[in-house]
Parts: C-alpha cells; structure tokens; sequence
C-alpha cells in the first residue's frame, strides 16, 4: 500500500521455518499502512545474513528454528544493529523462553495465535520504541536479574543448538559434516564444540559422547 508523502514505511523482516506462516504475515502487514516486508528468512544463519543485508527496523521471528533457537538470531541481529527492534513470535507463554529472548535485547513478544491486528500493532509499536512487555512480566524479569538462579551444569547447560550438535558428535560426525546438515559455518560449529566441552568438563569428542551416552542411560 502506497505511503503518505514524507512518510517512510517501517521496514519489517520476517523469519519463520513456515513459508505459509511468512506468507500469511505478508498478506497482513502488506495491507497495513505504514509497514513495509523487505525480507523473509527460514532459519538463524538465513536470518542473520538477510539482517545484515537489509538492516530492517523491526524483526517478527519465531522462537524455534531449524537450525538453533530464533532467540540466538536475535541476539546476533541485535549485537551487529542495535536500532533493529526484535519481536519474538511464539506458539505458546513460556517464562523461561521469555526471559531469554529479553536478555536477548527482544522488544518483546507476541503468541501465534494473536490476531492480525495485534501482530501489526506490536510491529508499529516497537518502532516507534516501545515495549510489548506489560508490567507483570517486567517484574518477573527484575526479579530474576535479582535473584540468578545457580548455574546449570552438565546437558543442562547446554542450549538446545549445542545439544543438537552434541548429538551429531555422538554419532560419529565431523565438524564439517555438520556444519553442512545445519547450514552453519564449520568454524562456527568449532566454536559450539569447544563452549560444549567446557559445559561438560571434559577435554575431547570423544568423551563429550560418553557423557551423553552415560547420562541418557541414566535418565
């Protein structure tokens, strides 16, 4: 839809696994004034690169992704522009999802089952630099920063991109293997191996799998 003059569309990015969630989204924020589609993404490194490419205004991505969690990208997309605003799209309420898309720098976020309206109004509402975040969940929020929970130790520390890694390197492959499964670069998926040994204490692949194998048995 044609803009006033002098007025600029919000520049918006879409990012879900589903192409027909992306094109519904479309057909909603292409009808709405003042809100512009500039790009759309299927996973977090696509996600990332097409950020980095358009430098949209507001991000609507969804929290779980083929290739690691939409609140990874998040953070990556924030870090490299902040002036990016963020909205976190999910399936269902979730504190502990909620908490991490905020320290993620998310403006927020809103449930799939939102109506149409709602979703555009967030979008424009993030833009002009607000928060979604209502203040009952901004105290959960302070509350935790105040009272850290202790750190996680062992699987439980890992996130699930690093268990999914993990689990690759319980099967036998390489680095470049995959690195090629999950789109990602192979010094990228390096990185992820070394905070997973560190995470499990153990020094090699080798026993990174055998701490899996154990505690899977265990379990």
């Amino acid at each position: 839809m044609a803009e006033a003059a002098g007025t600029e569309a919000v520049r918006v990015m879409l990012v879900d696994d589903h192409e027909v969630v992306r094109l519904g989204l479309r057909a909603l924020l292409d009808r709405t004034p003042g809100l512009r589609v500039v790009a759309e993404a299927g996973s977090v490194a696509e996600a990332v690169a097409a950020a980095r490419r358009e430098r949209p205004d507001v991000v609507v991505m969804d929290v779980r992704l083929p290739d690691g969690s939409g609140v990874e990208a998040c953070r990556q997309i924030r870090a490299e522009n902040p002036a990016t605003q963020v909205i976190m799209l999910t399936s269902y309420a979730d504190d502990e999802a909620l908490f991490a898309s905020i320290m993620a720098g998310a403006a927020g976020y809103i449930l799939k089952q939102a109506r149409g309206k709602a979703v555009a109004e967030a979008i424009l509402t993030v833009s002009r630099g607000g928060s979604l975040l209502d203040p009952q969940v901004t105290e959960r929020v302070f509350e935790r920063l105040r009272s850290p929970q202790p750190a996680a130790t062992g699987l439980e520390a890992l996130t699930a991109q690093e268990r999914r890694i993990l689990d690759r390197i319980a099967q036998g492959r390489t680095n470049r293997e995959i690195a090629d499964e999950l789109h990602l670069s192979e010094k990228t998926i390096k990185h992820y191996v070394s905070s997973i040994l560190a995470k499990l204490q153990v020094s090699r692949r080798s026993e990174a799998a055998a701490y899996l194998a154990r505690h899977t048995r265990e379990s």
